[in-house]
């Protein structure tokens, strides 16, 4: 009688032949008894990763103050007036119809050029400023021409599609290296208006990086590239290195030791890929691994985490127990700032695992955060044709790291 094969030895004599699927990963067999398949490895992901891009070296100390990006004026005023304000959205590049343009203005009318204290301080872009025309051309029609009217300064961390050379058909997307027309954007040598703004007039600030922190007054931000894949997001990995991690991990630790000194700001990380979701795009596990890595080597969590990409909202609340201080952290994935809204799984509140899943819409919006020496306020807004309305909204107790929701 003939010895029944394992699944180990079945696993290694398929990745010989044809198989029944496209990609041999859709298998019951367990990830560590798999053998490896010749050039893409035991499942989707580690492929996945041999196919990222290199990511640009900082042009210098990836850190900006507030001052740099709105002028000291404009910080201290802040300052005074007890609170900052800005927005946060992200997927906006859009030719067809009228989403962005209709965000856009939506975020417009939270100005009061009279107060600019109490007017939102700048716009974080969460990333996919442009859809598959990476030249001049392309930013002027998906990014200057929307935000010809919007009064504020725009910063940004970059999504997979900003990094894209090639388009989903294999032709080029314009640029010959990834990020060039990002950075000629957003990192450019010095503030000024890039030659993509044409006739527009738009100062554009000189961002250190692709991935930076921003220190604001009550709130330090902290930007991340999580690459080119279409899912899942990475900041470190075999084929783009540790220097992204490896920076994240010293910038939390000072930002931890400045704590245990006294200066108590907010931490917000954003990145493009999210690190929960149950909409059009999957969770970024690997990159939340690496993450929260950084966090616990530093000792310090942060307050809020803000991503995009999936093109809808969704609010997940994380429980942890960090330090001796039981934390409640919300998750927010707001990627509906102009490209076309996709389904997401109706939010049900129930815990699964450490986290739980608690609003959802497939809608168009962005995200209004307040800032102040005692909490962190975050708002979603959902724009329509007709109006602009509260959809969701949390205040995090900077002090006990707890949470209220709407």
């Amino acid at each position: 009688m003939a010895k029944k094969k394992s699944q180990k030895e079945k696993a290694k004599s398929a990745s010989n032949k044809v198989l029944r699927f496209a990609h041999p990963f859709y298998t019951d067999v367990p990830i560590d008894e798999r053998s490896k398949v010749p050039g893409v490895g035991k499942r989707l992901t580690d492929y996945i990763q041999t196919n990222l891009l290199p990511i640009p070296a900082p042009q210098r100390d990836p850190t900006m103050a507030l001052a740099e990006v709105i002028g000291q004026a404009g910080s201290d005023a802040i300052t005074a007036a007890g609170s900052i304000i800005f927005h946060a959205t992200g997927d906006t590049g859009e030719l067809a119809g009228n989403s962005q343009q209709m965000v856009a203005d939506a975020m417009t009318l939270d100005y009061d050029i009279t107060h600019p204290e109490t007017s939102p301080a700048f716009f974080y872009h969460l990333g996919d400023v442009d859809y598959y025309d990476n030249t001049d051309k392309g930013y002027h029609a998906q990014f200057y021409e929307p935000y010809a009217k919007y009064p504020g300064k725009i910063v940004a961390i970059p999504g997979n599609h900003d990094g894209e050379i090639f388009k989903y058909d294999g032709t080029s997307t314009g640029q010959t290296k990834t990020l060039q027309e990002f950075m000629a954007n957003f990192c450019q040598p010095i503030a000024g208006v890039p030659t993509a703004a044409g006739t527009i007039y738009r100062e554009m600030v000189s961002q250190p990086s692709v991935y930076w922190l921003l220190q604001c007054p009550f709130v330090d931000i902290i930007g991340l590239y999580s690459n080119i894949a279409e899912n899942p997001g990475y900041i470190s990995a075999p084929s783009i290195g540790t220097a992204q991690k490896d920076w994240l991990t010293q910038t939390l630790t000072t930002i931890a030791k400045a704590r245990k000194k006294g200066t108590r700001n907010a931490l917000i990380i954003a990145t493009h890929h999210p690190p929960f979701s149950q909409g059009s795009h999957s969770s970024s596990t690997q990159m939340l691994a690496d993450i929260d890595d950084s966090c616990t080597t530093a000792g310090i969590m942060p307050d809020a985490v803000l991503s995009g990409h999936s093109h809808n909202m969704q609010r997940y609340t994380r429980y942890v127990t960090f330090g001796g201080t039981d934390m409640q952290i919300p998750y927010f994935v707001c990627g509906c700032g102009g490209r076309t809204v996709t389904s997401v799984v109706p939010a049900t509140g129930v815990r699964n695992g450490d986290n739980t899943y608690d609003k959802a819409i497939s809608a168009y919006g962005y995200l209004r955060i307040t800032v102040n020496a005692q909490a962190l306020t975050i708002e979603f807004m959902e724009v329509s044709a007709n109006q602009t309305q509260l959809f969701d909204k949390v205040t995090v107790n900077l002090a006990t790291s707890t949470m209220v929701g709407q």
